[in-house]
């Protein structure tokens, strides 16, 4: 990347995959309302790096408080923790990471640049006909060195997936809680993987965040199958819950070939993305692989000792939130609407006077958002005409705006407005945190 403007060359972007212009409508409109900014910018950007800016923190936040409440606080078999990014280099040994975490890698001979051997045809350059190197094996872990000195550093690794601190901190768990199995361990972190290509935007990067759970039961094959069709299916019904469409929802399941190391069965939700169906979320059955070499075991109240086996459920939050931001991308006429769940929306509400040169007006409408900012993520604004403020909040995702009038200082109602109906309605100002707040509890 050589320039700083945000557009398709610097994107890391498969252009050829693209539709039309809905990748770069959302490209686009990230940047430029404050979700997404291509990371370190000013110095002509990273690649496979995303800084993330005051509405896509929000909506992250927002898909992680979701994903934590389903899992931790709605469920009284899982537990959670919060690992550390840098573990001892000899938990990725015993994981298998070190020796198998890997991708096949070519090299063009003519302009030498790198591609994954199984993203390219007939030996063949994409970029320039070029031909192409046997293929390699690229460890994915990213190497970092810890120590003070030089003589003292010790190398180490970036975590490549979060799924380890939770197997380290098996044992610890279940002394400290006494949680009995089948139970679960969840976990939000950073991840790291020194991809070969990054591109599609957020959707395969070197530094992300996952939403992981680890979950245990008997060594036992049906209690395994059972389980893992639980899991898949309470993973796809999470999605459509938060408004994604069924329609561009699917299962995948993972042929031989593909399956990572450590998986017995794996299936794959998603998502029909402008760039084709692509993974954002994986379902796993990793049997006992993870503890028996982590040389944990697991003691019943009959005193019986066994390894336990493990479901996995394995998100990605950047991922999640490029295909809820597609999903939610709609046109109507001159109006750009992010039809994203109430649950979700950066702002819940926005509050503005119906005229910003009426002092009467105004200092109602301040009033107004000071007795709701407490209580949601609240958005004010006084420029423009009124059209233009509600087109504003619809093209970032505000699912109501309260809008104060001339009525409102003579009766202490104001109108709200829906975000995808239009519709408008009158509601005392003393009911409005009691309305929104039954508004996102359906």
């Amino acid at each position: 990347m050589n320039k700083t403007s945000y557009n398709l060359e610097d994107m890391d972007i498969d252009k050829q995959s693209l539709s039309p212009s809905v990748m770069e409508k959302i490209f686009a409109l990230a940047k430029r309302r404050g979700f997404i900014y291509p990371g370190s910018e000013i110095y002509g950007g990273f690649s496979g790096f995303w800084d993330y800016g005051p509405l896509g923190v929000e909506l992250k936040n927002n898909i992680k408080r979701e994903w934590w409440k389903s899992m931790v606080y709605e469920r009284e078999d899982v537990v959670g923790i919060d690992s550390a990014i840098i573990m001892n280099p000899k938990v990725w040994e015993a994981s298998g990471h070190v020796e198998a975490f890997t991708d096949p890698l070519v090299e063009c001979k003519a302009c030498h640049h790198r591609f994954r051997a199984d993203k390219v045809e007939a030996n063949v350059c994409p970029d320039c006909g070029g031909k192409l190197t046997e293929p390699k094996k690229f460890n994915l872990l990213t190497e970092v060195y810890v120590g003070t000195t030089e003589e003292g550093k010790e190398k180490a690794y970036l975590r490549g997936e979060i799924t380890q601190g939770v197997f380290v901190n098996f044992k610890n768990v279940v002394d400290s809680t006494r949680i009995k199995i089948p139970f679960g361990i969840a976990q939000i972190g950073k991840a790291f993987r020194n991809e070969i290509t990054t591109g599609n935007f957020t959707f395969r990067d070197r530094e992300f965040e996952q939403m992981e759970l680890e979950y245990f039961i008997e060594p036992e094959g049906k209690e395994a199958e059972r389980m893992f069709e639980f899991w898949k299916n309470a993973r796809m019904n999470w999605y459509i819950s938060l408004g994604m469409s069924k329609v561009n929802l699917r299962f995948r399941e993972h042929e031989d070939k593909e399956k990572a190391h450590y998986a017995a069965k794996a299936e794959d939700i998603e998502y029909k993305a402008p760039f084709g169906w692509s993974e954002f979320e994986g379902i796993h059955n990793r049997t006992d692989y993870d503890l028996k070499n982590h040389n944990l075991k697991y003691k019943n109240e009959d005193g019986e000792e066994y390894t336990p086996w493990v479901i996995e459920t394995s998100g990605g939050v950047d991922r999640a939130a490029l295909f809820l931001l597609l999903n939610a991308y709609h046109e109507e006429k001159e109006r750009v609407i992010l039809k994203l769940s109430p649950r979700l929306a950066p702002y819940k509400v926005a509050v503005f006077p119906l005229l910003a040169n009426k002092e009467g007006l105004l200092k109602e409408a301040k009033r107004v958002f000071d007795i709701l900012k407490g209580k949601f993520n609240v958005a004010w604004d006084d420029r423009g005409n009124i059209g233009k403020r509600y087109f504003a909040q619809d093209e970032i995702g505000t699912p109501w705006c309260v809008t104060v009038d001339f009525t409102t200082l003579e009766d202490e109602t104001v109108t709200v407005r829906d975000r995808d109906s239009t519709k408008q309605e009158r509601v005392a100002i003393d009911k409005l945190a009691e309305y929104f707040q039954n508004k996102l509890s359906i």
